[in-house]
Order: structure tokens, then C-alpha cells, then sequence
């Protein structure tokens, strides 16, 4: 009998087992159904609150902080839009394609539709549960497993699920990344030069020398600290999707001849259950659903640990908030990358790699030039999902350990990560970063499926105050919620410390 996984390399056969065999079955079956049952719930349960709240949301990204040392909706966005917009943005898109084909961005369109139901509750839930940080807060899915389930340690397994994924997996993933889109700048990558009396191939040289960079960024940002990261994500995130947005709408307008048959592209082989290697459900499925999420992340548990640092005056303003960046993610900058491929028309074999097709598709456009725009977005996409990533582990380290825990160590990792993601292949961090993005999901979604009550009854709250004129002020015990450690009446300052406290 032939093995599933044959080959003499031990490396190769692991890869072989969690990419192919264990994340193919949870992506390819398991999560494809829990993400659209949880989306189609929510979204019913919620009346479609991705539709009826997107404009209150639009509305709640304007409100000021009362309060200079707390986080404004419009900060915590930038925060969890940071992560979600990354190289999984053009990478991740561009793999779908060439894997799942064209179809697989149908699939993706779907998967936010319905999970920005999903990135509402859980938002709206790391609202309601999180807890006081000196001036600020902190949140998200561990607290309120914790707090809600009263399952602290099924908490600290998301935790620990989340700060293995985003502070090595993903950052690693993302330096990386930024480390290959650099190559193509490099002559002949196996060409030595002298390094300190040792002959080092220019192509590693380029890698280490984008290493130092980017973990020196990264240290710079990290240890000042939150203010920080708040500060440099408010600043980048804007600056790049606009950047992004205006090559790609150039790229499209160039070969705009080549737009309706793009849109046939990718309705035709939605449905081409055949396409790709996706098993039962296809290719196109399975991709656009595994990209979808590693893009925009709704369901993960990952952005309500942003959600859960804003100051708001109803845990519903934050779940509508973050329902947008679900939509600028996938809405906007992955449906930028899918055109960028399909109307450049490039042609896609069965050796065309991701980076390079994005770059060719740029090139035949605009040539180096564009090229170039593309390396300058790729790295400020990477380089803000590089420290929104952190952002969230900060808040599971403080959940495991408490507020004794020692944040040089762990930072100091954090950028060690970053400076060896740059330098070395890691075909296997991909397939790990997959597996425990898929814990992370599997332990959210049971848990927000058990407490979606909850968010229903906040939403209720809201939509009966906002229908008697008035501006939506939570009170957790007015909806029969004795469990939270804010919220406790309309006071904003229960604790008098000068700083609002919900």
C-alpha cells in the first residue's frame, strides 16, 4: 500500500501530514461548514446587522475618546485592520486563485458577507466582557470564555493558540513575505559577497539586512508600548490601502476590456466543483473559504482583542465598527488583488508561484515602476500586520499570567521571530500557522455560538434606545447581565479614577 505521505525527507512528510492531510480535512470540511452555519445563524439571529448597522458603523468610526489615554473606535479599527490587511491580502488572495481558481474569490465574498455577522457578536461580547487596564482596557474571546463560560482554562487554550499564531506564526509569515518580495531586486541571489570575512550569497545578505530592519521597527514600536502601536497602525493603515486602492483601480482601469470576463472567471468557477483539489467541495470552495478567513479573520477570536480596547458607550458600537474592516478587507483590498491577476491576464501554470504572478501582473501594466509601488505596499502591509499581530498576544499574556508577567522576554521573542521570518523559507510555519488559526476558530465559534444571546439582547438594547432618540448607553444589569466587570450602571466613571470606564 502506498503511503498518504511518502518520501524519504522527514520534513517533507510533516508538511505532508498537517498541510495536506489534518489542515486539508479541517479547512476542506470541518471549518467550511462551522463558518457558514455560524454566519447564516448570526446573521439571522441579528436581523442582518451587517446591513442594517453599516452606516451607524460608518458613523461610530467618527466618535472622539473622551478620554486622551483611552483607545477611540476609530483607533481600534485601525488596530484590527492592521492584522486583517496583510500579505494574505495579495498573497493569500493571489494562492487562492492559482489553487482554487478565479471561483475562489465568490467563495471569499461570501465567507465576509456572513462573517461580518460573526465579527459582530464576537466584538460586541469582548465589548461587554472586557476589563479595566489602568486608563484603558483589555479583551477579547479568552476573558469572556473565562467570565461567560466560566471555562478558564478552555480560555487560556485560545490564548496560547493565539499568541504561537499571530506573534510567530503570522509575523514570521509576514517578514518572510516582505523578504521575498525584496529578491526580485537582487541580480543573482547566489553571487557571494564578503560579510565579515565570511562569503555570504547576496541573496541571504538582502534577507538579513531586511531582518535587521524590520525587527528594529518592530522593537521601536512594541516597547513604547500600546500608545505606540495605536499611533504608527492610525497612521499606516490608511496611507497603505489608499496606496493599494489607487494602483489597483490603475491596473484595472489600464485593462478595463478585460473586467467583464474577470467577473465571468470567477462566477463560473464558483461553481466548478471539480476545479482544484479541493475533494468533495472543490477547489475554488476550500480556497476561498482557507484564504477568507486568514484574511479577514472574522469568527478567529483575533480583532475582538482590539474590539475590547475601545472606549464606546455600548458594546454594539464596537461590534458595528468591526464589521467594516471585515468589509475593507475582503470588500475592498482582496477584491483590488483578484482584479490586479484576472485583468492583467498573466498566464497561471502549474509552477506559478503567488509574489511573483502579483508582480508580473503589476509589471505588464506599469513595468518597474509598479514594481515598486507594489514593494513599498507589500512592506507597509506586512510591517502593520507585523505589530497589530502583537497587539493582540499582548492581551493573552496578560490573561495567562497576569499583570506580573515579564513583557521584555516576551517581546523580545516577538522580534526574533520577525528577524529569522525574514531569512528563512517557511513552508512549514505556513502549515502551522494554518493549524493554529484553525484551534483559535474552532474554540471561538463554540463560543460565541453559546453566548450569541447575549449579543442579540445588547443589539436589542441598542436598536430600543436608538428608537427612543436617545444616544445608546449600555446598563449590563437593564438586559439581566450580572457578570461583567464594567457596565454596571450609566455612571462613566464608577471607580472614579478620572478616567470613563465603559
Amino acid at each position: 500500500m502506498t503511503p498518504i505521505c511518502p518520501g524519504p525527507d522527514a520534513m517533507d512528510i510533516i508538511n505532508c501530514w498537517l498541510g495536506d492531510q489534518i489542515n486539508g480535512w479541517i479547512y476542506g470540511y470541518l471549518l467550511i461548514f462551522l463558518l457558514v452555519a455560524a454566519g447564516i445563524y448570526f446573521t439571522a439571529r441579528t436581523k442582518f446587522v451587517q446591513f442594517r448597522y453599516f452606516t451607524v458603523g460608518v458613523k461610530t468610526i467618527l466618535e472622539p475618546s473622551p478620554d486622551k489615554d483611552q483607545v477611540s473606535p476609530f483607533q481600534a479599527l485601525m488596530i484590527s485592520t492592521a492584522s486583517r490587511v496583510g500579505i494574505g491580502n495579495i498573497v493569500g488572495v493571489t494562492t487562492a486563485i492559482i489553487s482554487g481558481g478565479p471561483g475562489a474569490v465568490f467563495w471569499m465574498w461570501l465567507i465576509a458577507t456572513l462573517g461580518a455577522g460573526s465579527a459582530f457578536v464576537e466584538s460586541t461580547l469582548a465589548q461587554v466582557y472586557k476589563v479595566k487596564d489602568g486608563p484603558g482596557f483589555r479583551g477579547g474571546p479568552a476573558y469572556y470564555i473565562q467570565r461567560a463560560l466560566k471555562q478558564r482554562w478552555l480560555g487560556i487554550v485560545f490564548a496560547i493558540s493565539l499568541i504561537a499564531c499571530y506573534a510567530y506564526g503570522f509575523n514570521a509569515l509576514q517578514a518572510n513575505n516582505i523578504a521575498g518580495a525584496i529578491d526580485t531586486y537582487v541580480g543573482d541571489p547566489e553571487a557571494t559577497i564578503n560579510l565579515l570575512g565570511m562569503q555570504v550569497p547576496s541573496g541571504l545578505f538582502v534577507h538579513i539586512i531586511i531582518g535587521l530592519v524590520l525587527a528594529g521597527l518592530t522593537a521601536w514600536t512594541i516597547l513604547n508600548g500600546q500608545k505606540m502601536i495605536t499611533w504608527v497602525t492610525s497612521v499606516l493603515v490608511p496611507v497603505m490601502a489608499v496606496l493599494y486602492l489607487l494602483l489597483g483601480l490603475a491596473v484595472i482601469l489600464m485593462n478595463i476590456g478585460a473586467l467583464p470576463g474577470a467577473f465571468a472567471q470567477i462566477f463560473e468557477g464558483a461553481f466548478n466543483l471539480q476545479a482544484g483539489f479541493g475533494g468533495l467541495l472543490g477547489g475554488a470552495i476550500m480556497w476561498g473559504i482557507k484564504r477568507g478567513l486568514y484574511s479577514n479573520e472574522a469568527g478567529m477570536g483575533s480583532a475582538p482583542n482590539a474590539a475590547a480596547s475601545a472606549h464606546t458607550s455600548h458594546p454594539a458600537k464596537q461590534g458595528f465598527v468591526q464589521m467594516l474592516s471585515v468589509f475593507i478587507d475582503t470588500m475592498l483590498i482582496c477584491t483590488t488583488s483578484a482584479f490586479i491577476i484576472l485583468c492583467a491576464g498573466v498566464p497561471i501554470t502549474a509552477d506559478t508561484k503567488a509574489m511573483p504572478l502579483v508582480q508580473a501582473s503589476i509589471a505588464s501594466t506599469f513595468g518597474d515602476v509598479g514594481v515598486f509601488i507594489l514593494t513599498i505596499a507589500i512592506f507597509l502591509f506586512a510591517f502593520s500586520s507585523i505589530i497589530g499581530n502583537y497587539y493582540y498576544t499582548e492581551s493573552n499574556m496578560f490573561f495567562i499570567r497576569g499583570k506580573s508577567t515579564s513583557l521584555r522576554i516576551f517581546r523580545t521573542t516577538v522580534v526574533l521571530a520577525v528577524f529569522v521570518g525574514a531569512i528563512e523559507g517557511y513552508d512549514l510555519a505556513w502549515n502551522l500557522a494554518d493549524f493554529l488559526m484553525a484551534i483559535m476558530t474552532l474554540v471561538n465559534i463554540v463560543a460565541i455560538a453559546l453566548l450569541g444571546g447575549i449579543a442579540a439582547k445588547v443589539l436589542a438594547d441598542f436598536t430600543a434606545q436608538r428608537k427612543a432618540g436617545k444616544d445608546p448607553i449600555f446598563v449590563a444589569p437593564a438586559i439581566g447581565l450580572m457578570n461583567t466587570d464594567l457596565w454596571k450602571n450609566a455612571d462613566p466613571d464608577i471607580d472614579g479614577d478620572g478616567h470613563p470606564d465603559y
